[in-house]
């Protein structure tokens, strides 16, 4: 991915973004709200046009990649009136492709999905069940790049470290790419291999997690930082 910029109208939202994410590792985009991260998300995946510059895979338009979206609603990312074993399959219908035997039964394993839930309609089901069948519904044709927009901050403590690390251990399996938005720097700190702090539409740092977490550079990202520590989000660092 390189350098790009994207405006709305006559306002630029997004500035001089320069990111790169290999396959397999993790980027986290922190910032406060109004920053520009689900605007990056929005930019990558096409809904909104960059005003100059490119988003590319492999060389070739981030499209061609279909990268796929885990949404920050859980329930609402699915239509309420479809069972969610249609909607998961969505993916497949749409690309035309063929679901690998075995490939829903070991997804879901890995998700701790059982697989008679998948019959249920999303009300039926715990948020953090509806939201591991929004994972289960990203990686059903096997992407090689996934957005996690605010993957946790609908569920509770406990769901959410469990669901990272279910997200985690799917990574190391299947060996997608994630760009995961956050407001939670403890959770970037913990699983990403790069942080991206964005602020007002700019990058104001990157720096691999623990460099960060030990000591970023700029008086903002330090601000950033210590405030997750003060509210036990991160760990103090020496």
């Amino acid at each position: 991915m390189n350098t790009l910029m994207v405006k709305r109208g006559s306002h630029v939202t997004l500035d001089d973004i320069h990111l790169s994410l290999p396959a397999s590792k993790t980027l986290a985009v922190v910032g406060e709200s109004g920053a520009g991260k689900s605007t990056l998300i929005a930019a990558i995946l096409g809904l909104l046009k960059s005003a100059s510059g490119e988003i590319t895979w492999n060389g070739k338009p981030v499209h061609e990649a279909r990268p796929a979206l885990v949404m920050q609603e859980p329930r609402a990312a699915f239509n309420p009136v479809l069972s969610l074993r249609r909607s998961v399959m969505e993916p497949i219908v749409a690309q035309g492709i063929a679901l690998a035997e075995g490939r829903l039964e070991r997804l879901c394993a890995g998700l701790e999905l059982p697989l008679d839930l998948l019959d249920r309609r999303p009300g039926q089901v715990s948020i953090g069940q509806a939201q591991r069948a929004g994972i289960l519904r990203a990686l059903i044709a096997a992407p090689p790049l996934v957005l996690f927009d605010e993957p946790l901050s609908a569920l509770d403590a406990v769901t959410q470290k469990h669901t990272a690390r279910l997200i985690s251990d799917l990574q190391t399996e299947e060996g997608f790419a994630a760009l995961i938005v956050t407001h939670d720097i403890g959770y970037a700190v913990a699983h990403a291999d790069q942080i991206m702090v964005l602020k007002d539409g700019r990058v104001e740092e990157t720096a691999d997690a623990e460099t960060f977490a030990l000591n970023p550079v700029s008086p903002y990202c330090r601000a950033l930082r210590d405030a997750a520590i003060s509210l036990g989000a991160l760990e103090a660092v020496a």
